[in-house]
């Protein structure tokens, strides 16, 4: 019988578990060709601006697979709605059976890929963090400097975003959490004071330039999931110590290594993927000199651990209670 779990009892149990082990865990296999993705279903909408990704897979010789719906709608503030929605379907391996329905409404597409951004500022952030930037002041802009809290203490946020009310939105919200906000409508502002940079926007042109940037910038771009977007100037990615990325295969395709590669700044032999510094940190960030990019597009094996990690300890409450 095909179980269904909504929102609150999912946010309920991921209070309660850390699930970057397994995410780790995913990524090496994913590197180790131990994970079958196939490329992302993708539907992208003009009017009203918006896209759906279907991402899909298994690991092999695992008990299950996962299929993931998410859409991204900009302007549903607009119409009271939240920008992000979504479900992960849950089946077998071993039967092709509907196991369990998450109806998570794009939340764990959310905190699986914060926790991927924790997971690459603990491998690529300069050890002293003076200022966290952050481009953005949506979902992933709050989530990802929450998520680096294992890695860092810095509490100091220079904000950029595009309106005044979004801006003050987010000051009052993370500063009611301890940090410290100072908000701009100006990247350079950012880029003059931080050290670890997060893009969290759906921005279609560059953001950012390396003449902008201090040494030993860490960036975590996660915003340009599609072959639309950018946030960065490919002059970044073209003069990056390393590069990292979730997927090599996806990054020929989407986000900031595509732009780059297709504008000639960089060739496909510099990209590292998440999964080989997980398995050798020494090819991750060796002096607190070096700039590095991670350019996170989201890839199926992480819909598939964090699926897999809730399902498990939600069944055990329904087996604890019976």
């Amino acid at each position: 019988m095909t179980t269904v779990y909504r929102l609150d009892q999912i946010k309920e149990i991921i209070k309660k578990i850390d699930i970057s082990k397994q995410l780790e865990e995913g990524f090496v296999l994913y590197t180790n060709k131990k994970v079958i993705v196939p490329p992302v279903g993708e539907m992208i909408f003009e009017d009203p601006p918006g896209d759906t990704h279907i991402k899909y897979g298994f690991i092999e010789k695992d008990d299950y697979f996962v299929v993931k719906i998410a859409s991204g709608f900009y302007e549903n503030h607009k119409i009271g709605l939240p920008s992000s929605t979504g479900v992960m379907l849950l089946f077998s391996q071993k039967s092709g059976e509907l196991i369990s329905i998450l109806i998570d409404e794009g939340y764990l597409t959310d905190i699986r890929t914060a926790i991927a951004g924790g997971i690459v500022a603990k491998y690529l952030s300069p050890k002293k963090i003076s200022f966290i930037g952050v481009l953005g002041t949506g979902v992933q802009a709050r989530l990802q400097v929450e998520y680096l809290k294992g890695v860092t203490d810095c509490k100091n946020i220079v904000v950029y975003g595009r309106t005044e009310k979004k801006l003050k939105e987010y000051k009052k919200e993370m500063e009611s959490k301890g940090y410290i906000v100072e908000i701009t409508s100006d990247t350079s502002v950012v880029t003059s004071k931080c050290n670890m940079i997060i893009t969290a926007t759906p921005s279609s042109k560059a953001l950012i330039n390396f003449n902008q940037l201090l040494p030993g910038t860490h960036i975590t771009a996660m915003g340009s999931d599609t072959p639309q977007k950018q946030e960065l100037n490919t002059d970044i990615l073209e003069k990056a110590d390393i590069v990292v990325t979730d997927s090599k295969e996806q990054s020929l395709s989407r986000g900031e290594i595509y732009r780059a590669i297709k504008d000639g700044k960089m060739s496909k032999e510099k990209i590292v993927e998440l999964g080989e510094v997980i398995l050798n940190p020494s090819i991750g960030r060796t002096s607190d000199t070096q700039l590095t990019v991670a350019d996170l597009t989201g890839v199926a094996v992480q819909d598939i651990q964090i699926t897999k990690a809730i399902y498990k300890e939600l069944q055990k409450i329904i087996e604890k209670n019976n």
